[in-house]
């Protein structure tokens, strides 16, 4: 399945089918109480989401959605379960799909730990290493830059802006 940059893949509180990204790059945002939403995901080749319904069935945590034209292959969730259910062996590949996400999130925990002048950096970093031909400020914006960094816009466009200075 294709998706154009911008295009919903689900929506928070849905449920449905699971999906593994084979191209691209989708990130995760988390509508909040108040109407505000929170980018605290972003989701690399390779992964196979959501997470919190590899084992079992649940409604959709947040919304996914294409950064840049994405292909994901759909897995349907009821074939996913039985196919669970039939063979064991497979939890352990779940497993070890679930280690290899939190070794990701432990490396993003990293950025936001890291002292402020040095967060952009690493993030750069990153999208550089997995995104060569994507400009990271043409894919984000300073606002979901700073969610993801555990910074405000203003700090992202003052970092920005000394990163340019340079």
């Amino acid at each position: 399945m294709r998706l154009h940059r911008g295009e919903i893949l689900f929506r928070q509180g849905e449920s449905g089918n699971l999906y593994r990204l084979e191209k691209g790059l989708i990130k995760v945002v988390r509508l909040q109480s108040d109407g505000s939403s929170l980018l605290f995901n972003l989701l690399v080749p390779g992964e196979f989401f959501p997470h919190h319904s590899l084992l079992s069935p649940h409604p959709y945590f947040a919304t996914a959605i294409a950064v840049i034209p994405s292909e994901v292959t759909v897995v349907p969730a009821d074939s996913w379960y039985q196919e669970l259910e039939k063979n064991p062996h497979q939890y352990r590949q779940v497993a070890l799909h679930l280690q290899t996400t939190l070794r990701s999130i432990q490396e993003r925990m990293d950025w936001t730990t890291a002292p402020s002048s040095q967060r952009l950096t690493l993030l750069r970093q990153w999208f550089q290493h997995r995104f060569p031909a994507e400009p990271l400020e043409e894919r984000l914006t300073q606002e979901e830059i700073g969610q993801l960094l555990g910074l405000t816009r203003e700090t992202v466009n003052r970092l920005m802006r000394k990163s340019k200075e340079k």
